[in-house]
């Protein structure tokens, strides 16, 4: 089809789409907190209150012992005020195995409707049984039966031994309410490095990086 194929066709699509096509919040870098952990937690609020759907949602990005990068969009768990954020998922799957090996990772929110993203940067540190496990035990039935299939990444030949992996699953769990899925880890990304961007239809973004120091946190405005 040469240029008139499916190839130009896709490219010709993908220019045509808007973008920040929409009304966006100013960002006054001047007037930012002095630490990233605030300012994560005013521009999430005001996510929600815009009604940006799912505004907890976050990917995350790992790397295998050579180096080679993979990414998913999972949940944001929790943040503590030293610059720590929470994800959950079994040691054993392809990002806990991942993390066993280069126990460093990145983070972003993106928040289209706002034209704001977040990005995270740290070292990944378990946070231990206890809290792992009450994590666990916050999760829907259905969340904790699927943990408790144990089998996530693995090669799925027939469907039906899904259904019935599930059904045994949530057997498990109606003898024992406090059954925990061997292996489930809630995990926190102690930040080293955050940055705030904040879109302009002109271009002229805005974008704000706080760096870990010894005595605190280092802020740096960037070029777009």
């Amino acid at each position: 089809m040469g240029d008139n194929g499916p190839a130009r066709s896709i490219r010709d699509l993908l220019r045509s789409l808007a973008v920040f096509d929409t009304e966006l919040p100013e960002f006054d870098v001047d007037a930012a907190p002095s630490d990233p952990v605030a300012l994560f937690v005013e521009w999430l609020t005001s996510a929600v209150k815009a009604g940006v759907r799912e505004p907890h949602a976050m990917s995350l990005a790992t790397a295998d012992a050579a180096g080679r990068p993979s990414s998913r969009v999972l949940i944001c768990k929790d943040l503590e005020a030293d610059g720590t954020w929470f994800f959950a998922t079994s040691a054993g799957s392809r990002k806990g195995r991942e993390l066993a090996r280069n126990p460093y990772a990145a983070l972003c929110f993106h928040w289209p409707e706002q034209g704001r993203q977040v990005r995270v940067r740290g070292v990944v540190v378990p946070a231990g049984a206890e809290r792992s496990a009450a994590d666990f035990l916050a999760r829907s039935p259905g969340a904790r039966a699927d943990a408790l299939t144990g089998r996530q990444s693995q090669v799925l030949d027939d469907p039906s031994d899904l259904d019935d992996a599930l059904r045994t699953a949530h057997a498990e769990i109606e003898a024992d309410p406090g059954v925990v899925a061997p292996g489930w880890t809630l995990y926190g990304v102690r930040a080293d490095d955050v940055e705030f961007w904040q879109a302009d239809r002109d271009r002229r973004h805005t974008r704000l990086r706080y760096t870990r120091q010894e005595s605190g946190w280092a802020r740096h405005r960037l070029w777009p």
